[in-house]
């Protein structure tokens, strides 16, 4: 083992070395990791979106390499920490951090292949970690600071010092001559408290809102649909009566929490700026006001909803008319071969073909469980094609469009596949 003993040598300086590289890649990786979760930068970054989570998935796979340098050398590392308790203990913790993000990572990375319920739940466990992992390394960068830190107590050092004090190694026991009997409470300690409190009463709040949306019943306790309801930017009438079906949801309740992201300001609707067309290729081009749209004959189905970012939401009762359906009295002239959708924002569009078009599933809803679609879930109408990921299901649906050729969707002609199926 003769390579393992040159690597370990000066290894002091090594592990110096691999902490501030793996303090750089945690910066990038939640600086980028933020900004993807963010939905205000959907649209101001647009195709950079994508770029941003390539980098974010090499920068994530590139964590790993910082774990397998340190574990050759923790055999040294770890004996010199023996009579260090809360430093082993911090190596265990940051070990983990890495080892979970870069697993739940990687199953997010691969959703297609692992599916949505495997990525759904790396989902929750790389938020639950990001919560937990983000203020426990800033703690830590924070309280292990030179100017904080005490330089007699410090494990690694990358250079002797210019006093003359003994330091044996890492995790060895230095002597200063300056040393002297230590308070109860010294200030470094008093400030460790005071950093840690502080970070508890800023991100306290957040995380527990964020535990209840993930972890509570429903659409979670801190985002329930009543809640998104209360603050729905619509107002039509008359509201869609829900049949018995969806009172109570035949589904028995979506379970799961959807997360709000889009490329534009909310759009609001009334009654005077809201209608829904279809046109292009079609033998009777048609158009209703909401007065008559929510008076079509509806049908109740029960389906999933999957996002391409990993999460998804289970057992929804969506309320609405069958695209075919639509398709069928307008009369699809041959030369069409592409059906466009329209959003009410002015700005997001996306494709089916034909056939997908035709799939029994594939609705233009107006109500969730038994009631009306919010604006911030994309109501009044919004597209629902379940078999699909989300960025199919186009929000705020207005215009359905027959074309004869082909058309880049908003995020397909930045970057997302074409291909969409789940």
């Amino acid at each position: 083992m003769n390579w393992l003993a040159k690597l370990r040598k000066g290894y002091g300086k090594k592990l110096v070395r691999l902490h501030t590289w793996n303090g750089w890649i945690v910066v990038i990786l939640a600086i980028s990791g933020l900004i993807l979760l963010g939905g205000f930068w959907r649209g101001i970054l647009g195709e950079g979106r994508v770029w941003l989570k390539g980098l974010h998935i090499v920068v994530g796979i590139a964590s790993i390499m910082p774990v397998i340098y340190y574990l050759l050398l923790a055999g040294k590392h770890w004996k010199q920490l023996r009579e260090k308790p809360w430093q082993r203990f911090n190596v265990l913790v940051v070990l983990g951090l890495l080892l979970g993000w870069f697993i739940s990572g990687i199953l997010l990375w691969q959703f297609r292949a692992v599916g949505p319920a495997w990525a759904n739940a790396a989902l929750v466990v790389h938020d639950l970690l990001t919560w937990i992992g983000l203020p426990y390394i800033i703690y830590h960068s924070i309280t292990r600071a030179k100017w904080l830190k005490e330089p007699q107590r410090r494990t690694i050092r990358d250079e002797s010092t210019a006093s003359g004090e003994e330091v044996v190694g890492v995790g060895g026991r230095g002597i200063h001559p300056a040393a002297g009997p230590q308070a109860v409470y010294s200030r470094r300690t008093v400030i460790k408290w005071s950093i840690g409190a502080g970070l508890a009463v800023v991100v306290g709040p957040s995380f527990l809102q964020w535990l209840g949306k993930s972890l509570g019943p429903g659409l979670g306790g801190g985002g329930s649909i009543d809640e998104i309801l209360a603050r729905d930017g619509n107002h039509l009438a008359p509201p869609p009566e829900p049949l018995p079906a969806s009172l109570p949801p035949s589904g028995g309740g979506a379970r799961g929490n959807f997360r709000i992201y889009t490329v534009t300001p909310i759009p609001t609707f009334n009654n005077d700026n809201w209608s829904f067309t279809i046109d292009g290729l079609v033998d009777k081009p048609m158009k209703w006001n909401w007065e008559k749209f929510v008076a079509l004959k509806r049908k109740v189905q029960v389906s999933d909803f999957h996002c391409v970012t990993g999460w998804s939401v289970y057992s929804n009762t969506w309320e609405g008319i069958s695209l075919k359906d639509f398709l069928r009295e307008a009369g699809v002239q041959a030369t069409a071969k592409t059906v466009k959708f329209y959003s009410g924002d002015g700005v997001y569009t996306d494709t089916l073909t034909l056939e997908q078009a035709g799939l029994d599933d594939v609705m233009v809803a107006v109500m969730h469980d038994g009631k009306p679609i919010p604006s911030d879930l994309g109501g009044p109408v919004r597209l629902i094609v379940p078999k699909m990921y989300a960025y199919k299901s186009v929000k705020w649906l207005n215009r359905i469009e027959l074309i004869e050729g082909e058309h880049v969707g908003y995020w397909e002609e930045r970057g997302y596949a074409n291909d969409a199926w789940v």
